[in-house]
Order: structure tokens, then C-alpha cells, then sequence
């Protein structure tokens, strides 16, 4: 089993950037897929999610700028991510299935 995040780097206030999470292993389009952050000093905090359906939930404090969508004949889950400030800069990570966690990957926004 393996999920695998990519797409992370360095990025100005304002600009985009779109994560993927590769799932192998298992049946990613039978579970909900998460992407949650985390910060330095921080605790790691949910940022969205998917259902096998496409319902989705988001945090708070990515509402209206970040968008989940799934690909489930490519066993990928995307997180695209707009007007992002520097409060976004984390290692960003993708979960799903039975608690599966991937490696993670970084994203910088610079003001």
C-alpha cells in the first residue's frame, strides 16, 4: 500500500499550485481520501476530503481557495490550491484508506 504526494514547491502570495496524491495498493475510489498540513510547531490540521461519491469537506481556512477532486481511474486525488498566502506553507499530506499516510510534500508560499 502507498500514497504518494507531489506537486508541492515555492510560490509567491497569490499564486497556485496543484497537489496530487497517487494511491496504490489498495481501492483509493472505496474510501475517503484527506489532505491535511502541517505546519512547523504546529499540530497537523485537515484540509479536505473526499468521499468515494465526490461529497466534499473543507477546512475553514481553505474554503473558497482550495479545491478537491478525485480521479479514480487514475487512483489519484488532486488538491488545487489558489490564492494561497504564507499562513499555507506546510508539508502537505494525503490519507486514505485504512489510516494510510504518504510521505508528504512541501509547499512554501512567499510573501
Amino acid at each position: 500500500v502507498q500514497l504518494v504526494e507531489s506537486g508541492g514547491g515555492l510560490v509567491q502570495a497569490g499564486g497556485s499550485l496543484r497537489l496530487s496524491c497517487a494511491a496504490s495498493g489498495f481501492t483509493s475510489d472505496n474510501y475517503i481520501i484527506g489532505w491535511f498540513r502541517q505546519a512547523p510547531g504546529k499540530e497537523r490540521e485537515g484540509v479536505a476530503t473526499i468521499a468515494p461519491g465526490g461529497g466534499t469537506n473543507y477546512g475553514d481556512s481553505v474554503k473558497g481557495r482550495f479545491t478537491i477532486s478525485r480521479d479514480n481511474a487514475k487512483s489519484t486525488v488532486y488538491l488545487l490550491m489558489n490564492n494561497l498566502q504564507p499562513e499555507d506553507t506546510a508539508v502537505y499530506y494525503c490519507k486514505g484508506g485504512n489510516n494510510y499516510w504518504g510521505q508528504g510534500t512541501q509547499v512554501t508560499v512567499s510573501s
